[in-house]
């Protein structure tokens, strides 16, 4: 059944207009998560996703940490950034609320103590069980830890993750290159899903895009693998343009200490989704420079608002070919400042119609993926037994 069916179910029965087939329940689903909603790449993916299961009728609830836990005296910081930390979940709470939903199916989308606490609700439930590889926290683990405390983190992910991966009926990845990493961990199957959107950034009526390229925006972690650096460098080479910095992160400081001086360059701090929207509707093209991204879905965001973005060759979102009409690569071995002259060479009318096409791959790639999603959870969804 594609989400249009179950849309379509959902209407005939409020309007009355019921068919000879029995009404089926609700599809419950259950994902558990160690990332705060909206906090990075993953909390937002599925924060995004479980608003569109609701309105296809899909039961989808969230157990993740909260900004305002109880239980931070017991946090660890993740690799390099003290703003974000795996928490310790409130287990008989959460263990009570699994039990009231009866999930047909529960989702670990991270090897911390909240996916590890879903697989063994699964297990107690005897309910399906799958789990999502978004972050390859053994390479942050590189980029900011001893070799002491890499080891030990190193040895707690590739454990937690074999047991995870291992109990899972299916792991969902968001690129093609992640295939391989997860079958050594003991994958049974894999499926290669694509990202959905917010609401917001696809029902929002557009801002024009003239082509013109005057602005231009960031929106991440200010963390040494985003390569912020490189956007100051280019703010300080290309004073005609604007750079708008979004985000919070263990650089922060220090990036704002290094653009003292530079007229052109506005950090906004953190900001929510509709904040976010409006900085990306306000810029002609989004700047995602990342030495390691997984996916890199604020570029898909700014595509699906008509903002083409110019992302490092290595981001994951290169390795689908059908968002290539709304990206640009930063080739290896160029910087950001080099790769911006670059465009700003080009005809101002191909800039627009990349933009463009940028808005619709972005839609078609959404609208896949919420249908793929659908697909997914019915064909391993099993009822309680």
């Amino acid at each position: 059944m594609t989400l249009l069916d179950t849309q379509t179910a959902y209407a005939q029965s409020e309007l009355g207009l019921h068919t000879t087939a029995p009404a089926q329940r609700k599809l419950r689903v259950a994902f558990f998560s160690d990332a705060m909603p909206e906090r990075n790449g993953a909390g937002s993916y599925y924060t995004d996703l479980v608003a569109h299961l609701r309105e296809a009728q899909v039961d989808a609830r969230m157990f993740q940490p909260q900004r305002k836990s109880r239980w931070t005296r017991f946090a660890l910081p993740l690799p390099g950034d003290s703003t974000q930390k795996l928490l310790t979940p409130n287990i008989p709470q959460i263990w009570q609320r699994c039990m009231q939903l009866q999930p047909d199916i529960i989702i670990a989308i991270t090897p911390g103590p909240f996916g590890l606490l879903g697989m063994a609700l699964a297990k107690r439930l005897k309910c399906a069980f799958a789990c999502g590889f978004h972050t390859q926290f053994e390479e942050l683990s590189k980029l900011y830890w001893n070799p002491m405390l890499r080891r030990v983190a190193s040895g707690y992910l590739e454990t937690t993750n074999r047991i995870i991966c291992a109990a899972s009926s299916t792991v969902m990845v968001h690129n093609t290159e992640l295939i391989e990493t997860v079958r050594k961990l003991g994958a049974p199957a894999v499926d290669v899903m694509g990202t959905p959107l917010a609401p917001c950034f696809v029902h929002r009526p557009l801002q024009p895009n003239t082509g013109e390229l005057r602005r231009v925006c960031f929106a991440g972690r200010l963390a040494p693998e985003k390569n912020v650096d490189q956007i100051l460098q280019a703010a300080r080479a290309i004073p005609q343009l604007q750079f708008s910095i979004a985000g919070d992160g263990p650089l922060r400081k220090a990036l704002e200490k290094q653009a003292a001086g530079l007229s052109n360059v506005r950090f906004h701090g953190w900001l929510d989704r509709p904040s976010l929207l409006q900085v990306i509707d306000a810029s002609d093209m989004l700047l995602l420079p990342s030495a390691l991204e997984t996916f890199g879905t604020v570029a898909l965001e700014a595509m699906a608002r008509g903002r083409p973005a110019l992302v490092a060759q290595g981001a994951g979102i290169h390795r689908w070919p059908e968002l290539a009409v709304g990206l640009y690569t930063q080739q290896t071995g160029e910087d950001v400042c080099s790769a911006l002259q670059r465009l700003r060479q080009l005809d101002p009318a191909l800039r627009q119609a990349r933009a463009q096409q940028a808005r619709q791959a972005a839609i078609q790639l959404h609208e896949a993926t919420l249908d793929q999603w659908l697909q997914l959870l019915q064909s391993h969804a099993q009822p309680l037994t």
